[in-house]
């Protein structure tokens, strides 16, 4: 993997992990049922595309 490469996936993955962190804070602070699910649901959507980032180093 070229330098370029990895600089890629490591900004990737900081975007990942500041959406799974936003994602966090909403369902924690969310009171409607239906967006905290929502929120829930993204959370696990990001933390998946997050680990299969992780998995290319």
């Amino acid at each position: 993997m070229s330098p370029k490469e990895l600089n890629y996936i490591e900004d990737a993955l900081g975007h990942e992990k500041f959406l799974k962190t936003q994602c966090q804070e909403a369902s924690q602070t969310l009171q409607d049922p239906e967006l905290k699910a929502c929120a829930q649901q993204l959370l696990q959507k990001h933390q998946q595309i997050f680990d299969n980032f992780y998995h290319l180093v």
